[in-house]
């Protein structure tokens, strides 16, 4: 039974301010953006190609005309002028690219992850943005599992994409959508048909609901299972390179809360010292000793035949080094320049596997150049964003927040994610180094400034956020 004072000096009791249903319906939007980003090829893996094409123009038009309407409050001068430097450069690459039906359509694709991590980082706030992103990465693993057990329990064998069963035994798995691995131990893949990109997804999903979960997010029981479930499909996934990426997490992970104990001037850059030597020393151990490393983890040392992609790579993108052969992110199998040129278990190759070559060939050392920039933009920012403490007056002494984590350690997943695989320059990864980095200078602490605290004032805000 509430009970309340009437005593002339205590104030009235007075209901939760409540969100307007017009914002609810927009961070449902968002959350519907985030999962579409997330799932990568799934669309196109399940639709076919013109279906996804469709679906993917028309989330562009729906976000921009919401953007238009709802005018967030935006500080244009502190946008990521290296991404978006990269991007214009791509497009530029119109004028000289030498596969102009593979260049189109993907400058498109391109344009519209950057336009979409420009509009959730505009729309949201940074609780709003963790919270949002948490729930699209519960609808794709949920999926992921749901599928995988759709899959072993009434489809009753492998599948191919577009919901088409094989006749009989498939030349290579590699073409198969799921391979009915749940009950017998293999690797599974969800809904991406590709272990490697669950088992990125698996760690972020471990990576959010863990910063969620020490937010005191409600239902924190709750997001423990979520938790358990990411970690049994990351274990399941049986990625070597995301083993690596999850190591990193780690790394960095115990590396921003040691710096938060510091609290005298000099005190980081013994530490920053003493980590840039253990780093320079993992890195040589795990290059020389890569062949035990990879051994242990079940995968060859050359990255599964990864370095021989990188050769005739690197020979091609040697004959055009400044200006590139054309952007193509991710190349088009389909393109006479593409079509069997690598090819991996009889299928074409549709990336370097290697974000930094990739982009090496597409745009050339200036692409590259830019996309560096863009990275180290964003890993500075993101750094500081962790580890400094939240300060905008005399007050020195206020609590950090969890929220603070997700950037730079996205931006260590995305890092080792693009040794091995160029899809950090497209699909999530890309929107995610955007939105970020966007988000970061229009914000650069939590829940203060306009862009926090535009909706229901910073109290209104905060409560609805729980």
């Amino acid at each position: 039974m509430a009970v309340h004072t009437a005593h002339p000096i205590a104030a009235p009791p007075a209901a939760p301010v409540r969100e307007k249903t017009s914002h609810q319906l927009l961070r449902g939007w968002c959350i519907f953006v985030l999962a579409m980003a997330l799932s990568g090829t799934t669309p196109l893996v399940a639709f076919g190609e013109t279906a996804a094409s469709v679906l993917g123009i028309s989330i562009a038009v729906v976000s921009a005309i919401i953007w238009v309407s709802v005018r967030p409050r935006v500080q244009w001068p502190r946008l990521p002028w290296y991404a978006l430097g990269y991007v214009v450069w791509a497009l530029a690459s119109l004028l000289w690219t030498h596969w102009i039906g593979a260049s189109i359509p993907t400058l498109a694709l391109l344009l519209i992850t950057t336009l979409h991590g420009l509009f959730v980082g505009a729309v949201l706030t940074w609780r709003e943005l963790v919270r949002s992103i948490a729930s699209a990465l519960k609808w794709i693993l949920a999926l992921s599992i749901l599928f995988e057990l759709w899959v072993s329990l009434v489809w009753a064998g492998p599948i191919l994409p577009h919901f088409e069963r094989p006749d009989g035994p498939v030349d290579d798995p590699i073409v198969l959508w799921s391979r009915d691995n749940l009950f017998d131990g293999g690797r599974i893949q969800g809904v991406f048909g590709n272990s490697n990109a669950l088992a990125y997804i698996a760690l972020l999903a471990i990576v959010v609901f863990a910063i969620r979960y020490a937010s005191r997010a409600p239902r924190r029981p709750v997001l423990l299972l979520w938790i358990a479930l990411a970690g049994y499909l990351f274990f399941r996934a049986g990625s070597a390179t995301a083993t690596v990426a999850g190591v990193a997490v780690v790394v960095v992970l115990l590396t921003v809360l040691l710096m938060r104990t510091t609290s005298r001037a000099g005190e980081r850059t013994r530490y920053y010292i003493a980590y840039a030597a253990v780093a320079v020393a993992a890195v040589a151990a795990v290059w020389f000793g890569r062949d035990q490393l990879f051994r242990t983890l079940g995968r060859s040392s050359d990255l599964t035949g990864r370095e021989a992609i990188w050769i005739d790579v690197w020979a091609r993108a040697q004959e055009h080094p400044v200006l590139g052969w054309g952007f193509s992110t991710p190349w088009i199998p389909t393109e006479p320049a593409f079509d069997g040129w690598i090819v991996d278990h009889g299928v074409t190759v549709m990336q370097a596997h290697n974000m930094w070559l990739d982009a090496m060939l597409q745009l050339g050392i200036v692409g590259v150049v830019l996309l560096i920039g863009a990275y180290l933009a964003f890993i500075w920012r993101s750094w500081f964003f962790a580890v400094d403490r939240p300060r905008w007056d005399l007050v020195a002494d206020r609590p950090y927040s969890p929220v603070t984590l997700l950037p730079t350690l996205t931006g260590a997943i995305l890092l080792v994610q693009g040794i091995a695989e160029s899809t950090p320059l497209l699909s999530w990864g890309w929107m995610f180094l955007v939105m970020f980095a966007f988000k970061i200078k229009q914000a650069p602490l939590v829940g203060r400034g306009p862009s926090e605290q535009r909706l229901l004032g910073e109290q209104g805000d905060l409560a609805a956020e729980r």
